[in-house]
């Protein structure tokens, strides 16, 4: 029986273009074969999972399989890009053969996994962790606000163009004119006139009012005509711009706004099996329902309800939501807002995915970072906590009594200065957990610290760090709360919540507005924290810029889907060269191979002598374990049967093995959406487009 057993895991070493096909099999030499069934997780508790797995080996040709159910915990490695996971330092900490009784038999099939599967690397998709985990708890923000902002409803094209309280007008030395600082937006001033120009991609808009009056205008004066010139030239040398389409209106907002629009009076369109209609001229998610005579709208994972679309608007919580949204069909043109109701099996495969970390190691001899200040540092003690944090900065540094510590790129550093040199951290301070949401260094709440070596530092971070947060039964972005940003010299924003159309994807997270696909901040979109977080978009404003006259990556474009990633990156690591986001064999047994990087290792896996791998996916993905050790085969016609000894027996109803049936089902289809979605497949409205379900 050794033989089988040495290699139960083999034919979990598949690269990702096998991955979410069960079962696996293998073939030992002596003919015996082994066949693995999905696994089944169970917890996530940070960067540990804790599963079971079901699994039969047959030792010989017609021998009756015997079938068996083990219990792991494991070292969670992600790698959102791909979203693929991988399991590491796994541990067995059960096992059971059900209608096996010999104890000496089970001990010593456990002695042989314990030995055999630290040497093996299980390899899954995101999409199976997420739809299939069991975890009843999860790690939840608390006193989110969700006041609504200011939503203004327009019946006709219109782009918001939101400014961070009153213009700030300041002079900028290299467009060599003044310039609005506080806004995403490129305005400028022109010295020949004295007018306000706004750049919208293509097109140029003028007003003599910075916060009103706007035109699209083809006669710039030449200061303006200068830098659109050079613009253009950028567009050309760096980047593909989207078409362009000209808005017939700009709206200015000083204050926290949404914007939802139709093109026209607004069309409703019934959703099948419902009492909802939704407004099908407009790409914002607008409701109405027969039964209750009311609109509703999503805004950044929060639903508002008014009695007519322009308001007044009042929050509803998403367990309040009238039943019919929960039956909008899946695969329907207004799907996407499954995750944001309450109960849905979107909606917690949502929660799930904000629990999963992105994990990495980092380098302590080459990871550092640098903190500049507007100034001598300036702190504030952060309410609730003894800690201080930085306010002159766009960096977020904290004081603890004598050590500081600041949260770059998604790793801790320490220094006994405010200014460095900055180490890598081991440990967090112990008060950021009670960091509350009007704090906008509330997000460094969840990049963590998992262990550590004298070489190394295991770090990882959940969406919350980006911004994507558990609150109530959904997902939501944003804490709801304004922050006040730092004026000087320099400008530092703050996050925000409302503003840009935030919409949520299952594969990328939080996109941004599809108002804002033409090129609208083409300047500003280069990289460092503000608006949208640390990993993305809009850079502290001051003179003078750094590489170059629109700062070292030139202008970057948003995706139509207004990803708020970077190169369409889930992964803020890979904008550092001091960190590795895959170490396949972390406590393994065997040694490594020097001239092989890890990433290689997960994607090139050796295979062991005496082991043919067969085909993934060559039998049916049938076979389940409960808790239990209970081992259940889903039969065609939909009914269930036991493993009863060497038989299988008729089994009474099984609802929760037929939940893990219908995940298994979603699991699958939603990976096979995302790899189409990587290559580029136009898969139509609704979840199948990637989830936001929008038509642009």
């Amino acid at each position: 029986m050794k033989p089988v057993l040495a290699c139960l895991f083999v034919l979990l070493l598949a690269t990702t273009q096998t991955l979410a096909q069960w079962p696996r099999e293998i073939t030992t030499k002596n003919g015996a074969v082994i066949s693995v069934y999905q696994p089944q997780p169970e917890s996530l508790r940070g960067d540990k999972l804790d599963g079971r797995c079901a699994f039969s080996a047959v030792e010989k040709p017609g021998a009756e399989p015997v079938f068996g159910v083990f219990w792991y915990q494991a070292t969670l490695s992600t790698d959102r890009d791909s979203r693929t996971v991988a399991l590491e330092s796994i541990k067995i900490t059960d096992i059971k053969l059900p209608g096996i009784s010999d104890e000496q038999v089970i001990l010593r099939l456990r002695q042989l996994l314990e030995i055999e599967i630290p040497t093996w690397q299980l390899t899954s998709s995101l999409d199976e962790l997420t739809a299939t985990i069991e975890q009843e708890q999860a790690i939840v923000s608390e006193n989110l606000k969700n006041d609504p902002p200011r939503i203004v409803y327009i019946d006709k094209p219109t782009t918001l163009v939101l400014m961070d309280g009153e213009p700030k007008l300041q002079e900028d030395k290299e467009l060599k004119m003044k310039r609005v600082i506080n806004t995403p937006f490129l305005i400028v001033q022109a010295k020949e006139d004295n007018r306000f120009y706004l750049n919208g991609g293509k097109t140029w808009y003028a007003s003599a009012e910075m916060k009103d009056g706007y035109q699209p205008t083809t006669k710039l004066p030449k200061s303006v005509s200068v830098l659109d010139q050079q613009l253009k030239k950028q567009q050309t040398e760096k980047t593909t711009a989207p078409e362009d389409t000209t808005p017939e209106a700009i709206l200015v907002s000083t204050e926290p706004a949404e914007l939802i629009q139709s093109k026209g009076t607004a069309q409703f369109a019934s959703i099948t099996g419902t009492s909802l209609l939704y407004v099908s001229n407009s790409s914002d998610d607008i409701f109405k329902s027969i039964d209750d005579n009311q609109y509703y709208v999503l805004l950044s994972g929060r639903w508002y309800a008014a009695s007519k679309l322009e308001g007044p608007w009042s929050y509803i919580a998403p367990d309040k939501l009238p039943g019919d949204f929960a039956r909008i069909p899946a695969g329907s043109e207004k799907d996407n807002v499954l995750s944001s109701v309450a109960g849905t099996p979107e909606s917690q495969d949502a929660i799930h995915d904000a629990q999963v970390p992105q994990t990495a190691k980092v380098d302590r001899k080459t990871a550092t970072c640098t903190v500049t200040y507007d100034g001598e540092p300036k702190f504030e003690r952060i309410e609730g906590t003894s800690l201080e944090l930085a306010m002159n900065t766009s960096s977020t540094v904290m004081r603890s009594g004598a050590t500081y510590y600041c949260v770059d790129k998604g790793v801790w550093f320490e220094s006994s200065s405010p200014k460095g040199p900055w180490k890598v951290s081991e440990s967090r301070p112990k008060e950021v957990d009670k960091i509350p949401a009007s704090s906008p260094a509330y997000n460094v709440k969840y990049v963590y610290i998992y262990d550590a070596t004298p070489d190394i530092v295991y770090v990882g971070y959940t969406p919350g760090y980006m911004g994507c947060y558990v609150y109530g039964p959904t997902v939501v972005y944003g804490t709801g709360y304004y922050y006040s940003p730092w004026y000087g010299p320099y400008y530092y924003p703050r996050p925000v919540t409302y503003g840009f159309s935030m919409h949520y994807n299952p594969w990328t997270g939080w996109s941004m507005g599809f108002h804002y696909s033409s090129g609208w901040f083409h300047m500003s979109i280069y990289g460092g924290g503000g608006y949208w977080g640390p990993p993305v978009y809009r850079p502290p404003y001051y003179p003078p810029y750094r590489g170059g006259m629109y700062g070292g990556r030139g202008p970057t474009y948003i995706h139509h889907d207004g990803d708020i990633n970077i190169d369409r990156s889930n992964n803020i690591y890979n904008r550092r060269n001091d960190v590795s986001t895959r170490d396949v064999q972390r406590g393994q047994t065997g040694g490594r191979n020097p001239g092989v990087s890890t990433r290689d290792q997960q994607t090139r896996p050796g295979q062991q002598p005496g082991v043919s791998q067969q085909p993934a996916g060559r039998g049916r993905n049938d076979v389940y374990s409960d808790r239990s050790g209970n081992v259940y085969q889903r039969q065609d016609n939909g009914n269930w049967q036991q493993r009863q000894g060497n038989q299988w027996q008729q089994a009474q109803q099984q609802p929760q093995m037929d939940r893990d049936y219908q995940n298994r089902q979603r699991s699958a289809q939603q990976n096979s959406g995302f790899q189409q979605m990587n290559r580029g497949g136009n898969l139509g409205g609704g979840m199948r487009g990637g989830g936001g379900g929008r038509r642009r």
